[in-house]
C-alpha cells in the first residue's frame, strides 16, 4: 500500500512539473518588439507560464513546446490604452451613472473592457468614473482573482473636481439633492480627505479636474477651477502615498501649473501653448491628447443636446489644437495614447493611433505611444509595454503589417494576455 502510495504521489509530482516545465513558442512572420525602430523577421517568442522567457530563431523550438503559428502575421506587444472610462455610457454621461446601480454598472463595464481586451488594449489606465462608488476596482479585483479574463486594470476611482466644475452636475435646481459623477471638493481639508478615501479604496491614480471640461454642462474648460493652494495640497498628499496624478487640463493656465506642482500627466491639453511645450519637456511630463473623442464628437454629436457644448467647443478649437499637438510632437514631447473610450463602437480607441500619424507621428512612434511610452506613463515599464525577455506575454499580431497601415491596429487578429490566448487566430 506504501509502495502505491509513494508511486502516485510520484505520479502527481511529475505531473505538476512537467505542466510548470510547459512552453509555448510563438512564430513570428514579422515581430515589433517596440524596444527599437526594427521589425525582426521569421523570430520566435518562448512563453513559460505568463512571462516571455526567451526570443530567438527558430532552432531554440524544442520538441514539446505549443505552437502557435504566427508566420503570417505581424506580432506587436500588447497595446494600452491610458485614458478611459469603462463606467460611463451614453450621450448625457452626467446623468446617465444614475440610472444603475453600481452593481449594474459593474457588470456592464466589466462586458466593456472585455470587449476592448478583445480589440488588443492589455492594458488600461482608468481616467476617473461615473459610478457612486467603486465598481471598476470591482472589475479590477476579479479579474486579477482569475474570475473573469479582462485587461490589467490601473487608474483613479473618481474624478476630483469644485463645485460648479467638470466633475459636478450644476445644470439642475438647488432643490435637487443629486450625487455627482465625481467628488465635489473645495478647500484643501476636503481634497486630502478626498484623496485618502480614494486610495483607501484602491485608486493608484490620483485625477483632478484643474479646469473646465468639454463635455460637462455649466463650467468652462477654459477656466482653472483649483487654487493653486488646492493643487499643490493633491499632489502632496498623493505623493505621499507614492500615487500619481493625472491631471485634465484644457486651459492654457491650468496645463502650466499643473505641470510646474507636478502632476504625471496632462488629459487632454486643449490649449497648450509654447510655454506649455517647454514646461513638458523640463519637467519630463506626459501628455495624453485625446484626439479621437472630438473626432468622434464632430461625426456623431451635431444634432445631439447632450453633447451640444462639446460640438461647438470641438469644432471652433480643433484647428488651433492641432497645430500645438503636432508641435508638441516635432519638439519631442512624450505623448501617450489615451482614446477617452466610454464604451465608444468597436475599435474606436485605435483611431488615436492613425490621428497621432496625421498629426506627425510615423507609424512606429504612434505604436510606440501605445505600448512603450504608455507603460513607462504607469510605470510598470519593467512588465508591460513591449517585447522583452522577461515582461509579461501581453502580445497582439495584425494581418498586415501596421507600419505599413496605422489603421491594422483597428483589426486585431490574435491576443494574448499574460501567456493565456484571449482572441486565437481564426
Amino acid at each position: 500500500m506504501k509502495k502505491v502510495l509513494l508511486l502516485s504521489i510520484s505520479i502527481i509530482l511529475f505531473s505538476v512539473t512537467s505542466n510548470a516545465q510547459e512552453k509555448t513558442a510563438i512564430i513570428c512572420g514579422k515581430l515589433i518588439t517596440a524596444e527599437d525602430n526594427k521589425v525582426y523577421n521569421n523570430t520566435v517568442i518562448i512563453i513559460k507560464a505568463d512571462k516571455i522567457v526567451e526570443i530567438g530563431t527558430r532552432d531554440i523550438i524544442k520538441p514539446d513546446y505549443k505552437i502557435i503559428d504566427l508566420t503570417e502575421y505581424t506580432v506587436l506587444p500588447g497595446l494600452i490604452d491610458a485614458h478611459v472610462h469603462p463606467l460611463i455610457y451614453g450621450d448625457d454621461y452626467q446623468v446617465n451613472h444614475l440610472k444603475g446601480s453600481s452593481a449594474f454598472n459593474a457588470l456592464r463595464g466589466l462586458k466593456t473592457v472585455q470587449n476592448w481586451l478583445n480589440e488588443g488594449w492589455t492594458s488600461i489606465r482608468v481616467a476617473g468614473d461615473a459610478d457612486t462608488q467603486y465598481a471598476h476596482f470591482e472589475i479590477r479585483d476579479a479579474i486579477n482573482a482569475g474570475l473573469f479574463d479582462g485587461p490589467r486594470i490601473y487608474g483613479a476611482g473618481h474624478y476630483l473636481s469644485v463645485t460648479g466644475g467638470g466633475g459636478d452636475i450644476n445644470f439642475f435646481s438647488p432643490d435637487q439633492s443629486v450625487i455627482s459623477d465625481g467628488l465635489v471638493v473645495d478647500g484643501v481639508d476636503e481634497i486630502q480627505k478626498a484623496i485618502r478615501q480614494e486610495i483607501k479604496h484602491g485608486s493608484d491614480w490620483i485625477k483632478l479636474l484643474v479646469t473646465g471640461a468639454f463635455m460637462s454642462e455649466g463650467d468652462d474648460p477654459k477656466n482653472v477651477q483649483f487654487s493653486d493652494e488646492e493643487i499643490i495640497a493633491a499632489v502632496e498628499e498623493a505623493k505621499r502615498r507614492g500615487i500619481p496624478v493625472m491631471a485634465h487640463a484644457h486651459a492654457t493656465e491650468g496645463i502650466n501649473k499643473a505641470i510646474k506642482f507636478g502632476a504625471r500627466s496632462i488629459e487632454h491639453g486643449t490649449f497648450l501653448n509654447d510655454e506649455s511645450i517647454d514646461l513638458f519637456l523640463e519637467y519630463d511630463v506626459f501628455l495624453i491628447p485625446t484626439v479621437s473623442v472630438g473626432e468622434y464628437g464632430l461625426e456623431t454629436w451635431k444634432d445631439s443636446k447632450a453633447q451640444a457644448k462639446m460640438y461647438e467647443l470641438t469644432k471652433k478649437f480643433r484647428e488651433d489644437s492641432w497645430k500645438m499637438y503636432s508641435k508638441s510632437i516635432e519638439r519631442g514631447v512624450k505623448i501617450g495614447v489615451g482614446s477617452d473610450n466610454v464604451g465608444f463602437p468597436p475599435n474606436f480607441a485605435a483611431t488615436e493611433f492613425r490621428l497621432l500619424v496625421k498629426l506627425g507621428m510615423t507609424p512606429l512612434q504612434a505604436i510606440m505611444a501605445g505600448t512603450k511610452v504608455n507603460a513607462e506613463l504607469l510605470m510598470k515599464d519593467d512588465e508591460i509595454g513591449s517585447i522583452k525577455v522577461g515582461k509579461l506575454a501581453d502580445i497582439i499580431a495584425t494581418k498586415e503589417n501596421p507600419l505599413d497601415d496605422i489603421s491594422e491596429l483597428s483589426r486585431v487578429e490574435f491576443v494574448m494576455k499574460g501567456g493565456k490566448v484571449i482572441k486565437p487566430i481564426k
